[in-house]
């Protein structure tokens, strides 16, 4: 009787040895807490307001300056702490306005530019063929006080990335974007007509490449 107790003490002793030796290996592997860790910001979602968004544009020639307008059709945008995190704009080309003349000249121009004149219809944009174009941004950064951004420039379904400098405020659930005037050349989307770099002997009846654009977008969170 005695043996068969003396048995059970050992047994129970080499247990809670046992036991204890895994709990001190436990102990010795646990790690040390790290120092705390800002947060991931959540990214807040806005929609376009077309109503309020619009594109500026200017092209020139020898002696003459047009200027004019085009409608932002739809879009989002995302914001991290302030900051864009990603954005997509959609741009109807029907809605390109000349604002620099008025009556029969107007809707001729307007009409030129849209590719709504027979035998002229790929001169520049030809929105029956190609009814939208779109902006994707692909990148932001801050440079000397500026965001800067970069996206892939959709036109006539040939893509470019270009980058911008540009103003980024919000205001209560509005975000409002607004690019310094920039220039984009529009023979890198094969609007060709009456281009220098592309046709010779044209003399002083050519349109420069460059086509200068300001951005102004308005986003409500939703």
């Amino acid at each position: 009787m005695k043996t068969k107790v003396s048995s059970l003490l050992i047994l129970a002793i080499l247990a809670f040895g046992i036991i204890s030796c895994g709990n001190d290996k436990k102990r010795t592997e646990t790690k040390e807490a790290a120092e705390p860790q800002e947060a991931v910001p959540e990214s807040v979602s806005y929609m376009v307001d077309s109503e309020a968004s619009i594109i500026d544009w200017k092209g020139k020639k020898p002696g003459t300056t047009h200027t004019g307008t085009l409608s932002i059709a739809k879009g989002t945008l995302t914001l991290n702490d302030g900051m864009i995190g990603s954005g997509e704009f959609v741009f109807d080309m029907s809605t390109i306005v000349v604002t620099d003349l008025e009556g029969k000249q107007k809707d001729n121009l307007e009409a030129h530019l849209k590719g709504t004149v027979e035998g002229k219809e790929g001169d520049f944009f030809n929105i029956n063929k190609y009814p939208t174009g779109n902006f994707v941004i692909t990148n932001v950064e801050e440079k000397e006080g500026k965001t800067h951004v970069s996206g892939n420039l959709t036109l006539k379904e040939i893509t470019k990335n270009i980058s911008f400098p540009a103003t980024v405020t919000t205001e209560g659930d509005r975000v409002l974007i607004t690019s310094d005037e920039f220039a984009i050349d529009r023979t890198e989307w094969e609007i060709n007509f009456g281009s220098q770099s592309v046709f010779n002997n044209l003399g002083d009846n050519f349109i420069y490449d460059d086509i200068e654009l300001t951005i102004s977008v308005v986003a409500i969170q939703g």
